[in-house]
Order: structure tokens, then sequence, then C-alpha cells
């Protein structure tokens, strides 16, 4: 193998076009560990082939839900939401038993709840509650008062919300609050009516 020593490595007078490697090239290596490749205000890149280890994997994730039909909180008390099916957790972050989310990777996260809470029987829901919280504190918060109505025995709430996250101890997890005119409120997890995700989508 020989090498070529120069600093500056341009087309003939005449064309614009440069190109590096040919028929018989199959990996073209630019610079070695510790470099760094300096790409000039105003240049432009333009991709055509198939770009890998550029940009943002959006990994951490995690998509976790209750599978179970119903089950009974208390009422008008703040309550974790207990989800019992973790269909992605792309770093194990997630803890079944406090049902709170470590990602594990600093960044901004992009958090998604969705609750529905069934007043059991006929009973009512007089006001409802949601929230994401991190590490206990409420970060998104959604409310609903429906004691006008008289057969409103079912309600969904949604939150969404962007959270800074350190990655190794902040923490995040779905809570709700229901007040129903008589009995327990309960979680409804039938057709994933209640669920989280948690995605990354930015390191900075």
């Amino acid at each position: 193998m020989s090498k070529l020593e120069t600093n500056t490595i341009d087309t003939v007078s005449g064309t614009s076009t440069l190109q590096v490697g040919s028929t018989n090239t199959s990996t073209i290596t630019l610079g070695v560990s510790g470099d760094t490749i300096n790409v000039p205000s105003g240049v432009t890149i333009a991709n055509s082939g198939t770009a890998t280890g550029f940009g943002e994997s959006n990994l951490p994730y995690l998509d976790v839900a209750v599978s179970s039909a119903t089950y009974d909180i208390s009422d008008n008390v703040y309550t974790t939401i207990a989800f019992n099916t973790v269909n992605h957790d792309t770093c194990s972050g997630w803890n079944s038993s406090s049902y709170r989310y470590v990602p594990n990777v600093a960044g901004k996260y992009l958090c998604n709840l969705q609750v529905n809470v069934w007043g059991g029987g006929n009973n009512r829901i007089e006001d409802m509650a949601s929230a994401i919280r991190k590490n206990g504190s409420n970060e998104s918060f959604s409310t609903s008062t429906a004691k006008t109505t008289a057969n409103l025995t079912e309600q969904s709430l949604f939150n969404t919300v962007i959270l800074t996250m350190n990655g190794s101890s902040d923490y995040i997890e779905g809570v709700v609050k229901a007040n129903v005119s008589s009995g327990s409120p309960r979680v409804n997890g039938e057709n994933a009516y209640t669920m989280m995700n948690i995605m990354l989508v930015s390191t900075t």
C-alpha cells in the first residue's frame, strides 16, 4: 500500500466533480481515531445511498400498558398506574414493582400517557385527574369535571410532555385520581385503553 501526502485534492480545470474511489474500491476510510473531519459552513452533504451511525436512533424507548380488564384504585386519591404489560423496553429501565421508568440515557424524552377510568356499575365519575410525573412532581396535568353529567361512568384523559432526564436517577411515572359517586373507581385496561410510551428525541 502506498501513501500519498498532500494538502489539497482538487479537480482538474474545467471539471467540478471529484470522485474518491472507483471500481476496485469497497471501503473508503477517512481519518484515524482522534481525528476531526470538518464540514465548513455553507457545505451541503447530499446522501443518495444508505447512511448508518448518523443522527438520533430514538433509543431508548418504552411502551407499557394495563392488560387487565379493570382493577380498583382508591377513591379520590392519586395512585401510580400499575402498568403490568411491557411491550417494549429497549434499555431495561422499567421497574415492574414501583411502575417507574429510568431511561438510563441522558436526553430529552417525549412522554405520552392515556388512562381510562370506569366508575364501576352505574357509579358516576364526579371528577378525574391524571399526570405524568418526574421524580414525584407533576410535569403534565389533565383534569375533567363531570358533576353535571348524570350518566358519565367512564372517562379518558391524555397527557403529553417532553422531559429532560439525567439517565441515571430521574424517573417517570403515570398517576391518576378519580372521584366516583359510590364505591371505587377502576382503571380500565381493556383494548389498550390505559397505556404509556416514552421515547428519546434528543441527547442534547
